[in-house]
């Protein structure tokens, strides 16, 4: 292997240890917010401790020596969390949080490859800080224990503690798949080092084959070594944690004896003479023998002695690897289970996917023009294979919405004390799935509503006392399915806003003019209006309407919808409504003119012949008609888009497409039904970004182009009677449409 693959290899794993550590701070997290409420869930404090040790251990892989050192401080104050030497108490809850984000920090060094002289400040304060608490909380829990304990008993534990401390022998055997399952016995090894001095180590080669039988992935190492520290074996046990299913692990502590050696001598050699005598010549290089009474065995009783010796408290506890572990543990399975993929290449299998969907369409026009049936059924299972290959292919870029949702615990958690608030974070409907394209992009609006509804909506606990209310406020975040969209709800139940202040603000602004009537749901709309606020004076935190025309902005860019509904004294719910993918859609195609139109399937609601009411008034841009007793407005895509229809027979067979966009039902005329599309959305050039009520635009089988439909935005634009007026010269508008009402969160 080469100079620039050796680069290639290390700049991959260097890139995966970054997105593990990602992963685990993320994990560490949500362990320390957990703790803060439970401080007494031993398994909560063991899943913290196990990502900090994660992320010091892998950072020790690649000489990150900052990330390691501050780590070690962070993993043993939690170290003295788990033996109940400290209790959590809010000053370490702070502390290890503090910890975490220097972590983070720390890791985006590592990352840009800069360094910081401030952040290297920081991580020796931090890491003073957490040692103050650890020695002055022990001290003090200590002293708090020492009034009642038996004096005999502390001075026997005082005892058996100083007698811990001294030369620990490390019996160490690499199994073979350890260098496939990514592991590097050399960065134990130096990891171990951190405990304490590594006085002697011998490598044990006896194992490797002939160089005409070695297979370079397999690994055929061990070690025999001796460790001079003042750590338990528990502590050092722990450094090999993450390798217990592909090594077998031995320690003999300072104080083990002739038995406890006679013992892992069968358990390395069994009944090879050879090579019992072999390893114990190398043990009294080491000056094992002064453990063994002064005088190691013969090679001869190796078996019998070992036999002999029968388990005891004083009995040296292995780690063995074998199929009995890792059928017990079952971690190796449940890794086989899940991969990472690069973004960008399952990206490059989404284009090419859309790419197959046009190919098939093609095919499918194609069949149908030659009429030949055995041609069609090929094509059709062409089809359907190709719709099920998207399908599948999308459903890989599903992630649930929950681990956007889980990064406002702790902005809850900090802005809560920041501002002297009592809230409870209420998330339901988590397991909802999203795109993951659009999780990363949804992430910063929402964190924008939950600032504005933690700041400005819920009520410290004197106010909410005082309104009747319970305490503690409640912040809901929920997500769910609904005709084919995803909706996501930011709602709380504080004092809601107020309309009176809002339509006051907006007359100042020029926004309405004085004395205008508006609904509720026009007036929550002008909080949406640039650079809109009533708060009395900006924090830093946020101010309620001020950089919401940005959200609105952020929202629609993704193809979606916002809007918000609230009571005055009882909270504000803000509703974003999603497309469930950016990529692709189920479509209905239609024929306008020449031009093909393309609508989101899922609003589709039924297709009917071209009513009455609009073969009456053929030059009419929009109007109303009786859909079975109900009114519903209408309007003649080829009107407002100033379309002519190629021929007056297709002005004759024109017909008209009911669609629901959230609780409004509205009619759209076009003059030909082509049937469901799969529909791949391709960007619009920039010249057509003004076009709102454009979503993008597909490739057809045909090669031609057809344009997707943006409902909302087609109905807003149609109902600015200017616009309307402009472009068809309509003489009458279409009636408004109502937004949507937002369900209570």
């Amino acid at each position: 292997m080469g100079m620039d693959d050796d680069a290639e290899v290390i700049a991959a794993a260097r890139a995966g240890f970054l997105d593990e550590a990602a992963d685990m701070l993320r994990q560490f997290e949500a362990a320390l917010l957990v703790m803060e409420s439970d401080p007494g869930n031993a398994e909560n404090l063991n899943a913290a401790f196990r990502a900090a040790h994660t992320i010091k251990g892998t950072a020790g892989l690649f000489g990150c020596d900052a990330v390691v050192s501050f780590t070690h401080e962070v993993e043993t104050l939690m170290e003295a969390l788990r033996s109940g030497d400290l209790a959590v108490n809010e000053a370490i809850s702070a502390a290890l949080l503090e910890g975490r984000d220097q972590m983070e920090a720390l890791i985006a060094e590592v990352r840009t490859g800069d360094c910081d002289p401030e952040v290297q400040a920081r991580s020796i304060a931090l890491g003073r800080h957490l040692q103050n608490l650890r020695q002055g909380e022990a001290a003090a829990h200590a002293g708090a224990a020492s009034k009642d304990a038996n004096p005999v008993a502390t001075a026997g534990a005082s005892a058996g503690k100083n007698a811990a401390a001294g030369l620990w022998h490390v019996s160490l055997r690499f199994g073979s798949d350890a260098l496939r399952n990514g592991l590097d016995p050399l960065a134990f090894l130096r990891y171990l080092g951190t405990l304490g001095k590594v006085t002697q180590i011998h490598t044990m080669a006896d194992a490797v084959p002939p160089l005409a039988a070695m297979d370079a992935e397999s690994c055929h190492l061990g070690f025999e070594l001796r460790l001079q520290t003042e750590r338990t074996r528990q502590d050092i046990e722990r450094v090999f944690e993450f390798a217990l299913d592909d090594c077998a692990l031995t320690i003999l502590a300072p104080s083990a004896g002739g038995p406890e050696y006679e013992a892992l001598l069968a358990e390395r050699c069994g009944d090879d003479v050879e090579a019992a005598n072999a390893l114990r010549g190398v043990w009294l290089r080491m000056g094992v023998h002064q453990h063994a009474n002064d005088a190691p065995p013969t090679a001869g009783p190796v078996a019998s002695t070992a036999a002999a010796v029968a388990p005891s408290p004083a009995t040296p506890e292995r780690r063995a690897s074998g199929p009995d572990r890792r059928a017990a543990t079952g971690r190796r399975g449940d890794e086989a289970r899940h991969i990472k993929v690069r973004a960008d290449k399952l990206d490059r299998l989404i284009d090419l996917i859309g790419e197959l969907v046009i190919a098939g369409s093609g095919a499918q026009m194609a069949a149908n023009a030659e009429g030949s049936a055995s041609f069609l059924e090929a094509a059709q299972r062409v089809s359907d294979l190709v719709q099920a290959t998207r399908d599948g292919a999308l459903s890989l870029r599903m992630v649930p919405v929950g681990e956007t949702f889980s990064r406002f615990t702790r902005v809850v958690r900090d802005i809560s004390k920041q501002l002297g608030k009592e809230i409870d974070l209420i998330v339901t409907g988590g397991d909802t799935e999203l795109d993951k394209s659009m999780v990363e992009l949804i992430g910063d609006p929402l964190m924008h509503l939950v600032r504005n509804s933690l700041d400005h909506g819920i009520e410290g606990p004197g106010e909410r006392t005082a309104a009747g209310k319970a305490r503690k406020g409640r912040l809901g975040l929920n997500a769910y399915h609904e005709a084919g969209s995803i909706v996501i709800e930011v709602s709380d139940d504080g004092c809601g806003l107020s309309r009176d202040r809002i339509l006051k603000k907006a007359v100042e602004r020029g926004l309405v003019p004085e004395g205008s009537v508006l609904s509720d749901p026009e007036v929550w709309q002008l909080i949406f209006a640039p650079g809109f606020s009533t708060a009395d004076q900006v924090t830093d935190i946020s101010g309620r309407g001020v950089g919401m025309d940005v959200v609105k902005r952020n929202i629609e860019a993704l193809r979606g919808q916002i809007s918000l509904a609230s009571t005055a004294g009882k909270g504000t719910t803000t509703q974003i409504r999603l497309p469930l993918t950016l990529a692709m859609i189920d479509g209905f195609l239609t024929l306008v003119g020449s031009v093909h139109y393309v609508l989101p399937l899922s609003v589709v609601s039924e297709c009917i012949d071209l009513p009455r009411e609009c073969r009456e008034h053929p030059d009419r841009t929009a109007g109303t008609f009786d859909l079975r007793g109900e009114v519903l407005p209408y309007l003649d895509l080829a009107l407002f888009y100033g379309v002519e229809a190629t021929t007056d027979s297709v002005r004759g067979r024109r017909s008209l497409v009911v669609v629901r966009q959230g609780a409004v039902r509205v009619g759209l005329i076009v003059d030909r039904l082509l049937g469901e599309h799969q529909t791949v959305i391709k960007p619009l050039a920039g010249i057509f970004k003004p076009l709102e009520a454009l979503a993008g635009s597909t490739i057809l089988g045909s090669g031609d182009v057809a344009l997707v439909l943006d409902m909302r935005g087609l109905m807003a634009a149609a109902t600015r009677s200017g616009t309307a007026g402009a472009r068809a010269r309509a003489a009458t508008p279409i009636p408004a449409l109502e937004s949507s009402p937002v369900r209570d969160g």
